[in-house]
This record gives structure tokens, sequence and C-alpha cells, in this order.
């Protein structure tokens, strides 16, 4: 009996010790989640910016083939004038070495989603851009990073039914590290979701003026 008693003693010591832990865990990530009217918040706003993306990776890629800026700590931002505009950065876990999002991260693009089909967000064009640590090749990375920032657009696309021709993708590998002190860390794996303008819409057709409309009139008489 004494044994039983100890064990549920020690039971229970065990439990609320996993308690006390699970605490603070939940409440981190209470604070770090983003809401959707949090999102919507920040990205229902005018950001006007004349990007050329295929100009940006062609920049890129030649950096790397010129092997400039080969220390993390030393490499300036390829595209400085991203961290401007207006955005969000959110986290997506992909599979190792792969642009296959985890099950776990569709979660988080589905309240994405939910931002981007809300009546404020749908004027606007946005850009996602995909970045992953400092650790093994940088070419390999910038590739990388580009088929994961399209595998993000993709769902929002196809399984979330966001209109593609307000999507942009673009990977930056490790050119433009989130924490350039600590190159390796995971935080220099985020995704950034940038507005980058509104659509532009057609002028409206200008009614015809009075002594057009007699003209066109008297022509209909004459045939």
């Amino acid at each position: 009996m004494m044994l039983g008693g100890e064990r549920l003693r020690g039971i229970a010591l065990v439990l609320s010790a996993l308690a006390l832990f699970a605490l603070p865990m939940a409440a981190s990530r209470a604070q770090t989640a983003t809401s959707t009217a949090d999102i919507i918040e920040k990205l229902a706003v005018d950001g006007e910016a004349d990007i050329d993306l295929a100009a940006l990776r062609q920049q890129a890629a030649d950096r790397i083939k010129a092997r400039a800026d080969a220390q993390p700590q030393k490499r300036p931002p390829i595209a400085p004038q991203l961290t401007k505009l207006p955005q969000i950065r959110f986290d997506v876990v992909f599979d190792q070495d792969s642009s296959l999002i985890r099950p776990a991260s569709y979660q988080t693009i589905g309240s994405i989603a939910d931002a981007l089909t809300d009546p404020k967000t749908r004027p606007y064009r946005y850009l996602i851009v995909d970045h992953v640590e400092s650790a093994g090749r940088r070419d390999h990375n910038l590739i990388l990073s580009q088929r994961r920032a399209e595998s993000i657009r993709d769902v929002l696309v196809n399984t979330f039914k966001v209109a593609p021709k307000r999507l942009q993708a673009l990977g930056l590998g490790e050119e433009q590290l989130q924490d350039i002190n600590r190159p390796a860390s995971p935080a220099n794996a985020r995704v950034q979701l940038i507005a980058i303008g509104k659509f532009e819409t057609a002028e409206p057709a200008k009614p015809a003026t009075p002594a057009a409309a007699s003209k066109g009139a008297a022509a209909k008489k004459k045939r």
C-alpha cells in the first residue's frame, strides 16, 4: 500500500511539473499567433512598389556566381526596398531540403487566405518572399527558396482559392538574412507577405457629348 501511495504521489508530481512547463509554452504560442484581423490591418494599405522580380532573381544568382559577399554576416540585403513596404512575417514548415509544405502549416496559410479574401484586402496585390538560413550551398538555397515561395502561392491559389493574379512569388535564399548576426538561425527561414500595390483599373468610358450624339443620329438617318 505504501509503495502504491508513493507511486501515485510521484505521478502527481510529474504531472504538476509538466503542467507548469506547458503554461509558458502555451502563453508563448498565444503571443506569437497572428489573427486574421491583425493580418488585414497590416496588409490592407497602399504599398506601391515597382519591383522587377526577374531582375532581382538574376541579381541574386549573379552575386552567388561571382562568389561575392561570401561571409553571411557581411552580406548586404539583395532587395532592401522590400523591407520598407507593408508586410507580415510568418513561419511555414517544409520537409527537409524540400518545397513540400508540412500539414501543420496549412492552418497558418489558411489564416492568411482568410485575410486575403476579405473585402478590405481584395483590391491589393501581394508578393510572397521566402528565405532560408545560411547552411549548405548558396546557389541551391536560392533555388530551394524560390520553389518554396511558389509552393505557398500554389496552396493559397489552389487550396484556398485566392485569385492567382493577386500573388507573386520570390525566393531570395540566404541573400537577405532576417537575423544577420546569426546566419544559421531558424529566424532566417521566415516568409514575408508584402503589399505591393493596388490593381490598375481602366478609366471609365466618357459619356458622349450632345454634339457628338446629334452627329451620330444624323449619320444614322442618312443611311
